[in-house]
C-alpha cells in the first residue's frame, strides 16, 4: 500500500492534511532563517566593518547569540505549548521571529545583529517542536512517521532557498525577506486544528511542568539521551558547514574557496533526501533506533572522510558536504523520539526543547573548538569535537526505549 492509499485508508481528513502542511511551512521558514547568519556571515561582518582576522571570533559570538536565543525560546515555548496549546506555539513563535528579521535588514553594528539574532532564536525555538508534536497527535500511529518526515522533507529545503536568496540578493534584503514570509505563514495558520489529545487532558493534570523532567530519573534520563542522539548533527552544521571557509583553507585548498553559502546548499540537499530515507527506512524496519542508528554511522563514516580525503576541490568539498547532510537525515526522526517518549502534558515541552538544547549545544562545541584549535589545528579540532558527540550519541541510542506505534494517549504524574 503506498502512501496516498494509506492516508486513504486511516480517513485523514483534510483539515488535518492542511495543518501538516503549515507545519511543514514552518519548519521551511525557520531552516531558512536558522541557516541565513551561516551563509551570510561573511557578507554581513564585512559590511558591518569588521576585520578579516576577526571574522571567525565574531561569527562564534553571533552564532552562539542566535543559539543562546533558542535556547531561552525552547523553554517559554515548550511550556506555553502544554499550558495553552500547540496552535499559540505557531502563532507566537513565527510572529516574534518575523518582526526580528525584519529589523535584522537594518542592523547597523555588531551589537545590534547579535541582539536580533538573539531574538530571532527566541522566535524560532517553537516551530519544530510544536509541529511534530501537532503532527504526532492528529495522525494516527502508522503514519506518525510519514508525517515528520514529510514536515523535514519540506522544512529542509529552507536552507536551499535561503542560500539562493543570498545569491541573488544582498544579506539585508534577505533578512526581510525570511521575515516577510512569516509573516505570509502567521495568516494561513488561522485555519490550523489544534490536538485532540491536548483538549482532552484533564484541568486536574499538571501540563507544561517542565521540572517533572528533572524530578524523575525515568524521565530525565530519556530527556537527555534524546538530547545526546541529536548533538552530533549541530556540531557537524556548527563547525564544519558555517566555518567552511576556514576549514577549507586549513585542509591546503586555495582560492577561490569554497562558500559556507554554498556548502549550506549541498548540506541541505543531502539532507532533504537523507529525511525521506531515514522516515521510509524506520516505516520499513518499523524501529525509530535502528533508523537512526544506520544514520549516526553514516555521519560517522562520512566525517572521517571528509577529514581524510587528500587532494580536495571545491566540488569534492561541496560533495561532501552532500554526503554530510545526508548521514543526518535523521533530525526530524530523533525530535519525533522525543515527543513520543512522554506524556501528552509535558509532551511539547519536552518536544520543543530538545532539539533546541540540541541546537545550543553548538554553544560548548565551538568552544571546546576554540580551545583545541591552537593545540591540534583547526580539522583536527571539528572532528575531535564531532567524533566525541558521537561516541555520546550511540552510548543514548542504546539505552532509549523504541517508540514505534506507541500508543501517545497518556500523560505524566
Amino acid at each position: 500500500m503506498n502512501m496516498i492509499e494509506t492516508i486513504r485508508a486511516e480517513r485523514i481528513d483534510r483539515m488535518t492534511l492542511f495543518t501538516i502542511l503549515v507545519a511543514a511551512l514552518g519548519y521551511f521558514v525557520d531552516i531558512f532563517d536558522l541557516l541565513l547568519f551561516s551563509i551570510v556571515r561573511v557578507q554581513s561582518l564585512k559590511d558591518l566593518g569588521v576585520p578579516e582576522g576577526e571574522m571567525m571570533e565574531t561569527g562564534i559570538t553571533l552564532i552562539n547569540a542566535q543559539m543562546a536565543g533558542l535556547l531561552a525560546g525552547g523553554i517559554l515555548w515548550g511550556v506555553l505549548g502544554d499550558r495553552l496549546g500547540r496552535i499559540s506555539v505557531l502563532f507566537g513563535s513565527i510572529l516574534l521571529y518575523s518582526i526580528a528579521n525584519i529589523l535584522n535588514g537594518f542592523a547597523g553594528t555588531v551589537e545590534q545583529y547579535a541582539l536580533l539574532r538573539f531574538v530571532a532564536g527566541v522566535g524560532l525555538a517553537g516551530e519544530l517542536g510544536a509541529g511534530v508534536t501537532l503532527a504526532s497527535e492528529l495522525l494516527p500511529k502508522r503514519l506518525r512517521g510519514l508525517g515528520t518526515t514529510f514536515i523535514a522533507s519540506i522544512g529542509v529545503m529552507g536552507a536551499m532557498a535561503a542560500s539562493t536568496i543570498a545569491d541573488l540578493t544582498d544579506w539585508r534584503t534577505a533578512y526581510m525577506t525570511g521575515g516577510g514570509m512569516g509573516l505570509f505563514l502567521l495568516a494561513m495558520r488561522l485555519k490550523v486544528r489544534e490536538s485532540g489529545l491536548f483538549r482532552a487532558v484533564g484541568k486536574n493534570v499538571s501540563r507544561g511542568n517542565i521540572l517533572l523532567l528533572f524530578r524523575r530519573w525515568s524521565l530525565f534520563r530519556k530527556y537527555l539521551a534524546v538530547i545526546l542522539i541529536g548533538a552530533p548533527l549541530w556540531g557537524m552544521i556548527g563547525l564544519f558547514i558555517t566555518f567552511t571557509p576556514e576549514f577549507a583553507r586549513d585542509m591546503g585548498m586555495t582560492d577561490p574557496l569554497p562558500t559556507a553559502g554554498k556548502a549550506v546548499f549541498y548540506c541541505y540537499l543531502g539532507l532533504v533526501f537523507g529525511d525521506a530515507f531515514t522516515g521510509l527506512l524506520s516505516q520499513k524496519l518499523k524501529s525509530r533506533k535502528k533508523a537512526v542508528g544506520v544514520s549516526l554511522l553514516m555521519l560517522a563514516a562520512f566525517t572521517a572522510l571528509y577529514a581524510l580525503l587528500p587532494g580536495k576541490t571545491v566540488g569534492i568539498y561541496y560533495a561532501l558536504c552532500l554526503l554530510l547532510g545526508f548521514s543526518v537525515g535523521y533530525w526530524c526522526m530523533f525530535v519525533q523520539m522525543g515527543a513520543e517518549q512522554f506524556g501528552t502534558n509535558i509532551r511539547a515541552t519536552a518536544a520543543t526543547t530538545v532539539p533546541n538544547l540540541v541546537r545550543a549545544v553548538t554553544i560548548p562545541a565551538t568552544m571546546a573548538f576554540g580551545a583545541l584549535k591552537p593545540v591540534l589545528g583547526v580539522t583536527e579540532s571539528g572532528v575531535a569535537v564531532v567524533g566525541f558527540l558521537l561516541i555520546l550519541a550511540f552510548i543514548a541510542l542504546y539505552t532509549l526505549e523504541e517508540t514505534f506505534g506507541k500508543d501517545l494517549d497518556y500523560v505524566e504524574r
